[in-house]
Parts: C-alpha cells; sequence; structure tokens
C-alpha cells in the first residue's frame, strides 16, 4: 500500500481513520442536490469550507451497474476534502455492489437516500418510497453495512405524509428512524418534512428533536438551514449533532463555510459582493465548459443565473447572460459588467 501523503486527499482520510467520529469533526455537510454539486461545485465549496463532508450527485445503483454515471465515483479521486457517495435504488444487491464501487474508488462513506420526494424514483421504490416499505429498507441498509468497510448512512424524511400530531409528540417519525439505526445505519441525516410535504412549509425541527432523543447515534438536521442564524437556531432546538445544507448553496458556495464558522465560533467570512459573484461565475462557467465543451454552457446558466444577483439591473443582465448562445458570449458579458461595476 502506498504512504497517505502519496494516495489522493479522499482517500487518505479514508484509510486514516472512517469511524463517525471523523465525519463529525466539521459539524456541517453540503447536501448531494441533483444537477448541481458536481465536482467544480464541490471545488467552490471547499474554499470556504476545507474539511466539511460534502457529497456527490445521487447516483442510481442499477444506473452504475450498467455503465452510467461512474464518472460521480472514479473522480472521487481529485477530491481534497472528505466525501461522500448517496446511493439510490430498490434492490438490495444493487446497492451493495454499488457500494463497494464507491468504496474501492475512496468514498468517506455511503449514504443511502431514503429521502428523495421526485414521483419517478419514489414509484419504483427508491428514495422516498423505500419510507412505505421499511422492511426493504432495512434489508437495504443492513446489506450495504455488510459489504463495506466505511461508514453506512440515511438521509431520509420523516414519514411518507402528513399525519395528525400529538402535542410534542412524533412517533412515527421516531419508529422510523429507530428501524434504521437498529439495520446498521452509524448515522442518521433527518429532512424536517414529509415525503407529501416536499419541500414546502416550515420544516418541523420539534420532530428531529424527538428523533434525536430517542436514538443513539448521531443525527444530522436538514431544512430550513439556510444561513448561519437558521443553523444555530435549528441545532438549538434540536439538539442534533450537525446540520446539512442544501438548496440553501444553489448560487452561494460560501454558505457551508459560513455556517461551519458560526457554529465553530470563528469570524463568519463576508459574503461576496456583485463583483465577486461575477468573478465566480466567469470561473465557474469556464470550468464547465473545459470539462463539459459546450454542454457546460447550459449547465453553467443555471448556476449563472442564481449567482448573478445584488446590483442594479442584475434581472436585465441575467436574462441577456441566458440568451448568450456561446461560452464566449458570456464570458464577455459578464467580463463586461465586472468592469461595469469596478
Amino acid at each position: 500500500m502506498r504512504e497517505l501523503n502519496q494516495v489522493p486527499m479522499a482517500r487518505a482520510l479514508r484509510l486514516s481513520g472512517s469511524s463517525v467520529e471523523r465525519i463529525l469533526r466539521c459539524t456541517v455537510m453540503q447536501s448531494p442536490l441533483a444537477g448541481v454539486s458536481d465536482r467544480i461545485f464541490r471545488a467552490l465549496v471547499r474554499r470556504w469550507a476545507p474539511d466539511a463532508l460534502l457529497f456527490t450527485e445521487m447516483v442510481n445503483a442499477t444506473s452504475l451497474e450498467l455503465g452510467h454515471g461512474r464518472g460521480k465515483v472514479e473522480e472521487l479521486s481529485e477530491e481534497t476534502g472528505p466525501i461522500g457517495v448517496q446511493l439510490f435504488d430498490h434492490r438490495p444487491a444493487a446497492m451493495a455492489d454499488a457500494a463497494r464501487r464507491a468504496e474501492d474508488a475512496g468514498a468517506f462513506l455511503i449514504d443511502i437516500n431514503m429521502g428523495c420526494p421526485v414521483r419517478k424514483i419514489a414509484r419504483k421504490g427508491g428514495g422516498s418510497g423505500l419510507i412505505r416499505d421499511p422492511g426493504l429498507a432495512c434489508r437495504i441498509v443492513e446489506t450495504v453495512a455488510s459489504a463495506v468497510g466505511v461508514p453506512v448512512t440515511v438521509k431520509t424524511r420523516l414519514g411518507w405524509c402528513n399525519q395528525p400530531q400529538v402535542e410534542g409528540c412524533h412517533h412515527a417519525a421516531v419508529s422510523w428512524s429507530r428501524q434504521l439505526q437498529d439495520a446498521g445505519a452509524t448515522l442518521l441525516t433527518l429532512h424536517g418534512r414529509t415525503r407529501e410535504q416536499r419541500f414546502s412549509g416550515a420544516a418541523d425541527w420539534e420532530a428531529i428533536a424527538a428523533v434525536k432523543r430517542s436514538l443513539g447515534i448521531p443525527v444530522i438536521a436538514n431544512g430550513d438551514v439556510n444561513s448561519p442564524e437558521a443553523a444555530l437556531r435549528c441545532l438549538e432546538k434540536t439538539g442534533a449533532d450537525g446540520v446539512m445544507v442544501g438548496r440553501g448553496t444553489m448560487g452561494a458556495p460560501w454558505l457551508v463555510g459560513q455556517i461551519d464558522a458560526a457554529l465553530s465560533g470563528r469570524a463568519i467570512p463576508l459574503t461576496p459582493g456583485p463583483r465577486e459573484r461575477l468573478m465566480l461565475a466567469s470561473e465557474q462557467l469556464q470550468a464547465l465548459v473545459e470539462s463539459r465543451g459546450d454542454h457546460g454552457l447550459l449547465i453553467a446558466r443555471k448556476h449563472m443565473s442564481w449567482t448573478c444577483t445584488g446590483f442594479t439591473g442584475a434581472s436585465q443582465f441575467r436574462q441577456k447572460l441566458m440568451r448568450a448562445p456561446t461560452p464566449d458570449q458570456a464570458l464577455s458579458l459578464l467580463q463586461q459588467q465586472q468592469e461595469q461595476l469596478a
């Protein structure tokens, strides 16, 4: 075996200690986001949060088995910090095989998605669909945990649909979470909404608190954690061991680092101003085009629409930017706007 200083950082971290305690050395995590949290986006997040646990985009175990989406796993060797792979599927054997592939590639942990509300995933028994089949969900956890040596964690929701709650009681969420713990999950990330809610309404932090009090494994709170202040309130309310940030980072890769600083008692990094955001958008666009060719412009458009804000005429500028037919023209528009703000 090579010395640790000769292997990629993600692999070195995995070899030097894979316990949950190492995962929690940074108590804020970046949620996997389909079509968003690719390698280039993660590199930006790490500028502000180098030690945070980040995740690849969600990986379909069946697709991986068929040879699709392997790049999401194979690129782990390029990571400079702890990285997890989140898998979804309804077949235990396929999940175990995918988990072994991810472990071999350098995954710091394997996370099983049991919360994605997308209909085409849930109706096939993956993602949040597993909430309706606890027996299968537990078999998947047990099978994956027995297949790999890295921690196996689960990200899920409070339940499938909204149910009347007796004040102070969240029996369904507690029961569901206990089953996952008993099956072998070493950490649970809990989104404080049901599948029926998707992303609407306020996250139920009290339910997360009830689950935390009932489990013996670490619990990570997810849902409505979109600022350092919200993260502090969430931890105070839930007693959770950490927070996971999701959609709030779209167009704001600095947010994970800001929250990490707040939770660690350090000075919170300033939010980049309009000119800095434009420079960031240019850099991300160039990296995407270098990696994906002209298709990189299509991927970059959503990122640019989220990032290029905070200045007079921003809305009109974004409309022009979205219509730019080539990467060079988009970069030219970004450069012109930077000069106007200088």
